[in-house]
């Protein structure tokens, strides 16, 4: 961890993000640093946190590796955080995958695992691992990260999609466990989006991820940092349920037909 304490102990806002190496999670960190925000920017590629510190500066930006699907590490860096700040303003679960587009029966179970295991118990292991002292200051905002996928299957989806249900069922529950005590929850559901998520998902094939964006124009990773940082800015009466957000270029597909 590259840390002063006087850095953390600062009287700023402060914004746990993980998955914080690519993607929406940078795009978070920038966006929130942007404001003044003090952002704590967990990844695995802990290399890629150093560039992304060096970027916005030791000042704004502190860094520790973290993997949502080890107990131990969320339990060394929810100590690491609380032993040095006052509170968390903002946790944003934004650590997440999809592997394959394979049919449930030819996919790799190694794969339905790995999502499980990142998706639904590392996501509800960082809530629970920072809920408690949110509830304890009165003050906090669980910020998801879920999918159209949580709402709308299609082929190849399978335990991916039905990861994000879970996500989105979770957010709903946890704002009716947290009624009364001024913490608030939002499910981020972003549709077609271009980050290095296809790449994941097609294992490292970058010409097939690359293929699926061709000649459209998707969301890109600072539309949804700018969509939560709205959700975050709002006064503290206001929650955002859930939302959900599309590009222009997506809609809806008929059901499908067999015959």
């Amino acid at each position: 961890m590259n840390i002063k304490d006087e850095t953390i102990k600062a009287d700023r806002k402060l914004v746990v993000i993980t998955g914080a190496s690519s993607g929406f999670g940078q795009a978070c960190a920038e966006r929130f640093a942007a404001e003044g925000w003090l952002v704590v920017a967990a990844a695995r590629r802990e290399e890629r946190l150093v560039t992304l510190q060096q970027k916005l500066g030791e000042s704004n930006c502190i860094i520790s590796a973290l993997d949502v699907s080890n107990s131990d590490s969320i339990n060394r860096f929810t100590e690491f955080v609380f032993s040095h700040a006052k509170r968390v303003d903002v946790l944003v679960n934004n650590a997440g995958l999809a592997l394959g587009i394979l049919p449930a029966h030819q996919a790799e179970l190694s794969d339905w695992q790995t999502m499980i295991e990142t998706n639904i118990i590392g996501l509800t292991k960082m809530t629970r691992a920072f809920l408690p002292h949110m509830v304890d200051s009165k003050n906090g905002h669980v910020i998801n990260l879920g999918s159209i996928a949580g709402s709308y299957p299609y082929p190849g989806a399978n335990v991916y999609g039905a990861t994000k249900a879970f996500v989105e069922q979770f957010s709903l529950n946890l704002r009716a466990d947290l009624g009364g005590t001024g913490i608030r929850v939002t499910n981020i559901e972003p549709g077609l989006a271009e980050t290095e998520f296809s790449q994941v998902r097609f294992h490292g094939d970058q010409q097939k991820a690359s293929k699926l964006y061709q000649d459209l124009e998707p969301l890109v990773a600072a539309d949804i940092a700018e969509s939560i940082y709205w959700c975050a800015s709002l006064p503290q009466h206001v929650n955002i349920n859930r939302l959900e957000i599309m590009p222009t270029c997506q809609s809806f597909a008929p059901l499908a037909i067999a015959k």
